[in-house]
């Protein structure tokens, strides 16, 4: 409830940081359990990786209320280094449904995808518990940044924001 709730106008230095330490952990243990499988597997999954980060910067962020701030989610500064400011209107008028989010989900899917592979082929207890691992950091981490640290104090939430609405959507839905 955002009443209850003041919005940061930058975000203390501590929340970008651990949301990136997240997102970094998510990317390098995925990396890991690809290149166990074949190296050139983990080598392509970074530049997905990478190039999720820069689609996030140059589609979103470009015209978020936080570019060139320190955002949630840590994006709004680093944005402001490599691409120019947008428009943000275009950021409370962008529209997404789950289908503009599986991008964003293969980076669980493809090392899930290829640690299965490998421990059919050749069981790795490491392997197993770093899968463990990277759906717990994916689905829990990301959940406990974005609803306890992030969203909950944005002040882009208040403006309008596209995730807001479709997570939101699907909350009403199942109540």
């Amino acid at each position: 409830d955002m009443q209850n709730n003041k919005a940061y106008e930058n975000f203390p230095f501590w929340i970008p940081l651990l949301a990136w330490s997240l997102s970094l952990s998510i990317y390098v243990i995925g990396s890991y359990i690809l290149g166990d499988l074949y190296v050139p597997l983990a080598i392509g999954f970074i530049f997905y990786c990478l190039w999720i980060e820069i689609r996030i910067l140059r589609v979103s962020c470009v015209n978020c209320y936080y570019y060139g701030k320190h955002c949630g989610l840590g994006r709004g500064k680093l944005c402001s280094l490599f691409f120019k400011k947008g428009d943000p209107e275009k950021f409370i008028e962008t529209e997404i449904s789950w289908k503009d989010l599986i991008p964003d989900f293969m980076v669980l899917i493809f090392p899930l995808i290829g640690g299965i592979v490998g421990l059919v082929r050749d069981f790795s207890l490491l392997i197993l518990v770093l899968m463990v691992i990277l759906v717990m950091l994916s689905m829990g981490g990301n959940a406990m940044i974005r609803g306890s640290l992030a969203c909950k104090y944005c002040k882009q939430k208040e403006l309008g924001c596209p995730a807001e609405q479709l997570f939101n959507k699907s909350k009403k839905t199942t109540e």
